[in-house]
């Protein structure tokens, strides 16, 4: 209901009392039972909404720091609703053209701007049925990056806000007719501006809040499906699951293997003196009768065994798992085999092996349409990994990220807290490439609290310990450390 009236004015093609029509709206905002925030929260934001008349063309009302001026310029971020005619109002996050203070905190925060681009990302898969209805940047304190021409274009109705406004923008919201949608983005919007704040939404509105959180941290933790897996296998063949430690991607090949293949495959593990011949083939030593009691011989390698199972079972398909794919260099390893990777390929492929290594292949090898191979690599393991260009696109990538459902159906309510705890400090405070290294599920699975003291203390504490001498988060150290002490005073 307190978000109500401030839908109708994004709806309104009513410009008139402006200013009026706003304080109302705002106003409705704070208080029990009503109103969607803390009475304290009205205190944290000024309404900023000029009469049409007394603006410079650009007409707007915004939620700006309170420590601004009355008027003319103002700095930090805000929640802005942008009127024009014959359209509901643009709607989105604005640096003041005054620049980041006294938001430069909240501003430089990844996890602000990471946030506002998984409600922006949310919003649009979920509502956008094919068109981009919203859009975040990717720096939020880059007030020198414009937003891009090609949606300028797409959303010319707003050609004047956005020749004005555009280079401050930094999350946007394009409404359709849909009011339910709109409330949902304008509600997503003012959650994270007012958490920023250090305000959470009233008891009664608790629960509205927790499910749109969820669903717009579906874009930042998606969930995979083994199912979703598995269909990507059969249509690309070639495919690699990537994440944090412990998100249960080797758990997930296995599965798969054993499940949806009925164990018609193999799981292998690459190492860093994994080579051309371990997995194509080469010369071995075999024994012999030869005085020397050994003799070179064409032995067959990890792929080619694999092919030659998938052979046998055609048209079942056939699954080659290869764990720590990262851990060697695969452009080396495949050689002149990476040829053969092409799942869009309609035409035949076969490469020239320098040996002959009988039947049935010879010294001509191919892979068959039923071979599948499932990789699985850490994105925190970066002492090798897959760079080359030509083998990424040969490659579909699919992310597993940590889930808090399963970490709420098997673990205790330490582990839970423990959990909710190392989450929130990679997502506020780490850059992109640290993102990739928050731990997964798994180091959170212990159902009793005595046993998950432990596991906390022995297999946790020892990978941020790692995390932090490898200077992978010096970004957010301190957040780490201070965590890591949390955890030794259990």
């Amino acid at each position: 209901m307190s978000l109500d009236l401030l839908v109708r004015i994004v709806h309104s093609t009513a410009m008139d009392e402006w200013n009026k029509r706003n304080e109302v709206a705002f106003k409705a905002l704070f208080g029990s039972p009503e109103g969607r925030y803390l009475k304290a929260a009205e205190k944290s934001v000024t309404l900023r909404a000029p009469e049409m008349n007394q603006d410079s063309g650009v007409p707007f009302a915004a939620y700006i720091h309170p420590s601004n001026p009355n008027k003319g310029a103002y700095g930090g971020f805000s929640f802005v609703i942008f009127p024009v005619e014959g359209a509901p109002c643009l709607v989105g996050l604005v640096v003041g053209t005054q620049g980041l203070a006294p938001d430069e905190a909240i501003l430089g925060r990844p996890g602000h701007a990471r946030k506002a681009q998984a409600i922006c990302a949310w919003l649009n898969s979920e509502f956008g049925k094919g068109k981009q209805i919203a859009w975040a940047k990717q720096d939020p304190t880059r007030i020198d990056i414009d937003i891009p021409s090609e949606l300028q274009r797409q959303w010319n109705v707003y050609k004047s806000v956005l020749d004005r406004y555009g280079k401050v923008m930094y999350a946007l919201f394009t409404p359709s007719s849909d009011k339910e949608i709109t409330k949902q983005a304008v509600t997503a919007l003012l959650d994270l501006c007012f958490e920023e704040r250090g305000f959470e939404v009233n008891a009664t509105h608790r629960e509205d809040a927790e499910t749109i959180r969820n669903k717009w941290f579906g874009s930042l933790m998606p969930v995979v499906l083994r199912d979703k897996v598995h269909q990507l296998l059969d249509s690309r063949r070639f495919v690699i699951l990537q994440g944090p430690p412990g998100t249960g991607k080797t758990r997930m090949a296995l599965q798969l293997l054993a499940d949806e293949y009925s164990g018609s495959g193999r799981s292998i593990q690459f190492h860093p003196n994994t080579t051309y011949e371990n997995f194509v083939g080469g010369l071995a030593p075999q024994e012999s009768g030869t005085q020397l009691g050994l003799a070179f011989a064409p032995k067959s390698g990890f792929l080619m065994e694999s092919a030659l199972r998938a052979k046998e079972v055609y048209p079942r398909p056939y699954l080659l798992h290869i764990d720590e794919i990262n851990r060697a260099d695969l452009s080396k390893i495949l050689g002149e085999a990476i040829y053969l990777l092409e799942s869009q390929s309609t035409e035949h492929r076969a490469v020239d092996l320098p040996y002959d290594f009988g039947e049935p292949f010879h010294a001509k090898f191919e892979l068959p349409d039923n071979l599948q191979i499932l990789g699985t690599m850490n994105s925190a393991d970066r002492s090798i990994a897959i760079v080359d260009v030509a083998v990424r696109r040969r490659f579909a990538f699919v992310s597993l990220w940590p889930q808090m459902s399963v970490v709420e159906e098997y673990g205790c309510e330490l582990m839970r807290d423990a959990f909710r705890r190392i989450v929130s400090i990679f997502i506020e405070h780490a850059g992109e490439d640290a993102f990739s290294l928050v731990p997964g599920h798994s180091y959170f699975l212990k159902s009793d609290e005595a046993a998950a003291k432990v596991s906390l203390k022995v297999d946790l504490a020892p990978l941020l310990e790692e995390y932090l001498a490898q200077g992978y988060v010096t970004g957010f150290a301190e957040p780490i450390r201070t965590y890591l002490q949390w955890l030794q005073s259990l």
